[in-house]
């Protein structure tokens, strides 16, 4: 099968450069996980679905506080962690002064006041909970934070913003950087540039860096999901999966707002249709065997392509289901780049001896 392959070294429009991006990508080999038994403790603020929570866990940071105000995304966490601390509530009005102490702020914060396919109204728009995040960074002082958002927030419109939470993190004592980086690039089979904004303490800046790309391909959507497109003995499985032999096209959630369970707008649904996907809709379940035509995706089928472990599930109806994997931050993603926090959070920390 053809691999569409995107390497971390793809220069893609936005980049930042200088002041907004302090570190160097890793030229060493991947992290290595503890086993998820740790000492460094996170807040996560936006948990949604649990995408980044998951990364993180499996870079083996633990979880002080996941906050969320979806109703939804809470139960899907508590479903599948019934021992992680979900506090329903809105960040805006959140008080953080119990978590004193957690050594990250880390979470995906809304997207659509930056999204190209909105009105980019950044700052104005309600849902922008960046001021939230740094009031409390500011309350906390955790060692390190760590935020995801789409890659819209790097285009020239924000520049004066992006220097604002530079300047807030500054005053409080961190070096912060944005870096735009592909999923792909840690094996999740899907076109899904995001962007990471790390701060560190300043004594901790020279211990960070960047995740490096993996140097093995992702997987096609044909490869990723033959097993569950043939679950029900669908004659043309094997046909299809040689046909979708690129990874997928981003996935999206749609908002709050907007959007409901299919595959994203016209442009969307062609390079899904490309893939031999009808990109219209969600399927209740996999093609029956006598079935002809284009298939749908699953809900299962999409949280795979997202990078969530098959066994993650999920609550609520359809539309919110869908909306939940669609936003989320893919774990893979979110772990390499936790990996990376926590060797950083795990260095020596030099003591001034008095005499």
């Amino acid at each position: 099968m053809k691999k569409r392959f995107f390497p971390s070294g793809l220069l893609l429009p936005g980049m930042p450069a200088g002041p907004e991006n302090p570190w160097n990508t890793v030229l060493s080999g991947p992290a290595k996980s503890n086993g998820g038994c740790s000492s460094i403790t996170t807040l996560e603020l936006c948990a949604g679905a649990g995408g980044q929570a998951i990364g993180l866990e499996q870079a083996g940071i633990a979880h002080a506080g996941l906050v969320e105000i979806d109703k939804h995304a809470c139960a899907t966490l508590r479903l599948n962690r019934p021992g992680w601390n979900v506090i329903e509530h809105d960040l805006n009005t959140f008080d953080g002064a119990a978590f004193k102490g957690a050594d990250i702020i880390s979470g995906g914060l809304p997207c659509p006041p930056f999204s190209i396919a909105g009105k980019q109204l950044g700052k104005k728009d309600e849902r922008n909970l960046f001021p939230a995040m740094i009031r409390l960074v500011d309350q906390i002082r955790p060692r390190a934070v760590m935020i995801e958002n789409v890659r819209g927030i790097l285009d020239a419109i924000f520049e004066d913003y992006r220097g604002y939470v530079r300047k807030e993190l500054v005053k409080l004592g961190y070096e912060p950087g944005w870096k735009l980086m592909n999923a792909c690039d840690f094996g999740v089979p899907q076109l899904r540039p995001r962007v990471v904004f790390i701060a560190v303490q300043k004594d901790l800046t020279g211990h960070f860096s960047w995740p490096q790309a993996s140097d093995i391909p992702p997987r096609t959507v044909g490869e990723s999901l033959f097993d569950l497109m043939a679950a029900n003995g669908w004659s043309g499985a094997q046909a299809w999966a040689r046909q979708a032999n690129e990874i997928a096209p981003t996935i999206v959630g749609g908002s709050h707002k907007h959007g409901g369970p299919d595959l994203g707008p016209t442009r969307a649904r062609r390079a899904w249709a490309s893939l031999g996907v009808d990109g219209l809709g969600i399927a209740n379940e996999a093609p029956a065997p006598d079935f002809i035509g284009m298939p749908r995706l699953t809900l299962r089928m999409v949280a795979r392509l997202q990078g969530f472990p098959d066994n993650w599930q999920f609550a609520g109806t359809k539309t919110q289901m869908y909306r939940q994997i669609g936003n989320a931050f893919p774990p893979p993603y979110a772990r390499a780049v936790a990996e990376r926090l926590r060797i950083c959070l795990s260095a020596p920390r030099l003591v001034r001896i008095a005499g």
